[in-house]
């Protein structure tokens, strides 16, 4: 990435860390997060053009709390701390932090001095901003001054003299921040002086030329899901090596209706990729009797699968060196806790859970990008526009969709319950307007009335959420006519079905999966 200039973000634990990562993005220059203990030989080594430090849940006063090597602040890089990034620049500069004054949701901010940080407000403007801290700064630490100040804040936002360090004590990333955009804007292009060429186009290009000097005469496999990201990164590959690239579907048996067979059409007669596809329903369900635990789901499901790639990729003779993944970068955050002090929320199926034997090298073209970012990279590629506007979808599929034991009957039903819901979602026009929706059936069963006989069949929960990046979300308010049509088709359509619910609830506290 050394053609692009680049933000490092160093992560002191916030939830809202990798909003910042998107909105960098947003503005086309490239970002990654990092821990905060990289140490400053490799910094320089990664040569940011500039450095965000987040916010994060710690006191700078607490014990084994997050910090960075203060020399960071000495290396003539443009730095802006968030929250806590604040509270630690001030500490770290030998100002006063003081604890315990404890400030969550919105405040108004006035400017005091518009700087580059705040160009283009007004000295005495006030603006709506979101704050989420204990500790506060009272006073800016020598050779520093206010830029501005809330009610309760007497340093909301400040700068050095003789350095190119900014701070801001409330969140510029968040929506609830409704001119945080041009304050990030204002830091990248007027403090730290980026060109805007993060684009798919010059990703597409320096990625191709990249596979091509990894792979370089030897051949490739890649296993597709039938999802976005497999999709994207095959085409990736496809473009790089041509037909040294064999794509190998798996019918598991968890599987949407028909998936199977659109993999098919659109790979083989659209994209012209060598693909082969593996019935191994038998062996994924043998697998997944009597488990109910999602984590032993996915495990199972991850082993099977690894299994029957090998043999196929064995059989297929394809000699293959390089394994292609889809794996996305809030995969890599996420999963492994890599961007500093956070919580694993649950495993994920692309990452961390390959055995060290297997006889291949991973080549992972989409690692460094957000969904948003694959599926225009997806258009670039010129693949169909039915798979890049596909919601998400996980890998162990339905399995972790069927709440309790996995079955034959039971995936039959959520099959067709899901079919219908997406249908009247795409009748109704609401299909892009949602970034992901499914149905979920429960293990539990409801009494009903059906043809004045009572029934005792399942409940099929229902679920549709907008969000920029699937970090957060919240629920989509559905027109109260197209969930009424939704519910009587399914329980007039869907046989075993006779109570439908709707999930009204965000991301966080809840996941946008069930399990």
């Amino acid at each position: 990435m050394d053609a692009h200039d680049r933000i490092l973000i160093l992560d002191f634990g916030s939830q809202y860390t990798q909003l910042i990562a998107r909105r960098v993005r947003e503005e086309r220059v490239y970002s990654e997060i990092h821990p905060p203990d990289r140490d400053l030989e490799w910094i320089r080594a990664w040569r940011p053009t500039g450095i965000i430090l987040s916010g994060g849940p710690a006191s700078v006063y607490g014990k084994e709390v997050p910090r960075v090597d203060a020399g960071v602040l000495e290396l003539g890089v443009p730095v802006l701390g968030i929250c806590y990034g604040m509270q630690w620049m001030a500490w770290a500069c030998g100002g006063r932090v003081e604890p315990g004054r404890r400030e969550y949701g919105r405040a108004d901010l006035t400017v005091v001095e518009p700087d580059e940080l705040f160009e283009g407000f007004e000295p005495g403007e006030t603006t709506p901003i979101w704050c989420s801290h204990g500790d506060h700064v009272d006073a800016p630490p020598p050779g520093f001054r206010t830029l501005a100040s809330t009610e309760t804040l007497p340093v909301a936002a400040m700068r050095a003299d003789d350095r190119p360090l900014f701070a801001v004590q409330f969140h510029p990333e968040v929506a609830h921040t409704p001119r945080g955009g041009e304050l990030l804007s204002n830091f990248l292009f007027r403090v730290c002086g980026c060109r805007p060429t993060w684009t798919a186009g010059a990703f597409i290009d320096a990625t191709v030329e990249r596979i091509r000097e990894r792979i370089g005469d030897a051949t490739a496999i890649c296993g597709l899901s039938g999802g976005v990201d497999s999709a994207v990164a095959a085409a990736l590959v496809h473009r790089a090596i041509g037909d040294r690239l064999t794509c190998i579907f798996v019918d598991n048996g968890v599987l949407r209706k028909h998936e199977r067979e659109n993999v098919e059409r659109t790979f083989r007669k659209h994209m012209g990729i060598r693909l082969v596809v593996a019935d191994a329903a038998d062996e994924f369900l043998a697998a997944l009797e009597g488990v109910e635990d999602p984590e032993e789901k996915r495990r199972r499901i991850g082993h099977v699968f690894i299994d029957v790639f090998r043999r196929v990729a064995e059989a297929e003779g394809t000699g293959a060196r390089f394994l292609v993944q889809g794996t996305l970068y809030p995969d890599v955050i996420e999963s492994l806790s890599a961007g500093g002090p956070s919580d694993t929320i649950k495993t994920h199926h692309n990452v961390g859970g390959l055995p060290d034997d297997l006889p291949f090298e991973l080549v992972e073209p989409l690692r460094e990008l957000f969904k948003d970012e694959v599926r225009q990279v997806g258009r670039e590629l010129g693949l169909p526009e039915e798979f890049i506007r596909r919601h998400p979808f996980p890998g162990p599929g339905l399995a972790i969709r069927v709440l309790g034991p996995v079955t034959r009957e039971r995936l039959d039903v959520l099959r067709d319950a899901d079919e219908i819901y997406l249908d009247e979602i795409q009748r109704a026009g609401l299909y892009d307007d949602i970034w992901q929706a499914f149905a979920v059936l429960l293990p539990v069963r409801s009494v009903g009335v059906m043809g004045d006989a009572r029934t005792y069949e399942h409940v099929v929960a229902l679920r549709a959420v907008t969000s920029r990046d699937g970090m957060t979300a919240d629920w989509f308010p559905f027109p109260h006519d197209v969930l009424a049509r939704i519910s009587s088709r399914l329980i007039n359509e869907v046989r075993g079905v006779n109570r439908v619910c709707y999930d009204v609830s965000s991301k966080p506290p809840a996941t946008i999966e069930w399990e």
